[in-house]
């Protein structure tokens, strides 16, 4: 059947966030540092939606300060001194308590929503918060409802005094729901940003934070596409996944002659509390400067750091049981990886038919990110969800983050709807109960990954029926390393660590100036596949490393 390019798309990325996986792994297969981890479909998709934290009246007396200003009758909390390490005290004082899940009700007209209902409260944009004072960014909040329940305690920093901001529901048109009474103190789910990144004279929005840990960002001239994380625990462990919230953020007043706002938060969750400095930067490049102390209350042996998520569908090199008029849909189209040696990776994503979990070790790595390459709308045909706008997300650690890995989740799909994929930084080593943690780290959200080396890159990976029962690959190539080569000269390697690899041939392409790498795969009788390719110029590498998983 074939889809509506108009109908209305989900907020997917918040949507998903309570997604668990919580039945039995069937099998594990593991290759060189590489596991897969399979199980079926109907078991994975019956995960639910879980957004289970709110704001704690009384872990703290800054959170109980918050907490009684947004309160039925209280008067207007006063304001109070504060700078980063308020925050790192507050997460330090919540981790030495047992965590507590707080009281998330809210009236029916709010929690018996659907989406389509829900989107139509709208806070009014002249209400906005530094409207009209002529300064780089502004703020608007989100209303609680529907599936964001989590009460998040808000407040305004102004030359180091910080007020919370106080809740009223005349901030909001609600449009097809019910209003709640004039007087009632519901609160805030979240926030957004805007800045006049596009124009000098609108502005856009730029930044989102709304849903457990979730927020994301776009760059000039995109669209909202994939997003990232706080933090992550667990994340496709067959005895459930947790997922930590944010429960409080600070918003410095940005000076009028800045191109950067800073932005605290405190996330809580049953194994930790932690403490963030985002600096937030939009442009041609979106980047966000993120300052993180962690403080576990119990060890954590999978965590996440650095966690993106997104949503890969179908592309050209996965159509199996597609009926679908587009080439593809995807917000995010491969993992790309330069590792602690420096090598650059390229990992195409795929919707798989099991749960499939890519383990990348490496130690001190320069960045990670989920990539979207194809930006020419005829790889998408879709006048709605502009896919070819959507924002690649490269995660450059600042420092030494150690030994650890890379892990790349890929999660089942049968609809656009769910983000399917994950990938984030595990330490080698479980973090330890009362300790203290610290990760620095620059988003990066743009068109690609920044500071690339010269090599030639894998453009777009297809696969399809080849003779004898194989599978054909056809991988393009772009770049300028490879202009002017003397095809001769040109080493093409494939390798497969199970089957066999036939007729690889590469070849200049001279409809687009790039250069065209395609193989025959044999599986003989083999389920799973681990696939790597490159092309060299004696030992020298000209391109990056394609490396790809062939699930029959």
């Amino acid at each position: 059947m074939v889809r509506s390019c108009v109908r209305p798309r989900p907020v997917r990325w918040n949507l998903d966030a309570g997604r668990r996986l919580v039945r039995k792994v069937r099998t594990v297969t593991k290759v060189d540092t590489i596991t897969t981890h399979q199980t079926s479909r109907r078991d994975l998709l019956a995960g639910s939606v879980a957004l289970p934290f709110v704001l704690a009246g009384a872990a703290t007396p800054l959170l109980a300060q918050n907490s009684r200003a947004q309160d039925k009758g209280q008067p207007k909390a006063p304001e109070t001194p504060f700078d980063a390490n308020v925050v790192r005290r507050t997460a330090r004082a919540l981790a030495e308590k047992p965590f507590q899940a707080p009281d998330a009700g809210l009236p029916p007209s709010l929690t018996d929503l659907d989406y389509d209902k829900y989107r139509t409260i709208r806070f009014k944009p002249d209400r906005a918060l530094w409207r009209g004072e002529g300064l780089p960014f502004e703020a608007q909040f989100f209303h609680r409802g529907f599936l964001f329940t989590d009460r998040v305690a808000l407040s305004e920093v102004v030359d180091g005094k910080a007020r919370p901001i106080a809740y009223a529901a005349d901030l909001f048109d609600f449009g097809a729901v019910t209003p709640p009474p004039a007087d009632a103190q519901i609160g805030f789910a979240g926030f957004r940003l805007h800045a006049p990144i596009n124009r000098s004279d609108y502005y856009d929005e730029v930044a989102v934070f709304l849903g457990a840990s979730y927020f994301r960002a776009v760059a000039k001239g995109q669209t909202y596409g994939l997003s990232a994380r706080g933090l992550s625990i667990a994340t496709a462990d067959p005895k459930g996944e947790e997922f930590p919230a944010f429960r409080a953020f600070w918003l410095e007043k940005p000076p009028a002659q800045t191109g950067s706002m800073v932005v605290h938060a405190l996330l809580d969750s049953k194994s930790a509390a932690a403490a963030y400095r985002f600096t937030i930067r939009p442009g041609e490049t979106t980047v966000f400067d993120v300052e993180m102390t962690l403080y576990p209350r119990a060890e954590i042996a999978l965590p996440g750091i650095g966690t993106g998520t997104s949503m890969f569908f179908f592309g050209p090199n996965d159509r199996v049981g597609v009926d679908d008029f587009r080439p593809s849909v995807h917000d995010s189209d491969g993992l790309a990886i330069r590792n602690g040696r420096g090598e650059e990776i390229w990992r195409p994503l795929h919707n798989p038919a099991d749960l499939q979990v890519s383990t990348f070790q490496d130690t001190n790595p320069r960045g990670f990110g989920l990539l979207q390459r194809a930006r020419d709308f005829h790889a998408y045909e879709d006048l709605e969800s502009r896919f070819e706008t959507r924002p690649s997300l490269w995660v450059e650690p600042i420092g030494d983050w150690g030994a650890g890995a890379i892990q790349l989740v890929e999660i089942p799909t049968k609809e656009e709807i769910h983000d399917n994929i994950v990938a984030f930084w595990r330490p080698k080593d479980p973090l330890a109960a009362k300790g203290e943690y610290w990760f620095t780290y620059r988003l990066h959200w743009g068109a690609n990954k920044p500071g690339a080396p010269p090599l030639a890159v894998f453009a777009r990976t297809r696969a399809g029926a080849g003779p004898e029962s194989t599978r054909l690959f056809v991988l393009d190539i772009t770049g300028d390393k490879l202009k002017g080569f003397d095809p001769a000269a040109v080493r093409a390697v494939v390798e497969a660590d199970k089957g066999k690899v036939r007729n690889a041939v590469a070849r200049p392409n001279p409809i687009d100036g790039g250069w065209r790498l395609a193989f025959e795969l044999a599986p003989e009788r083999e389920t799973a596949i681990e696939l790597r390719a490159l092309l060299l110029r004696g030992d020298e590498p000209l391109t990056e490393t394609w490396l790809y998983r062939w699930t029959a």
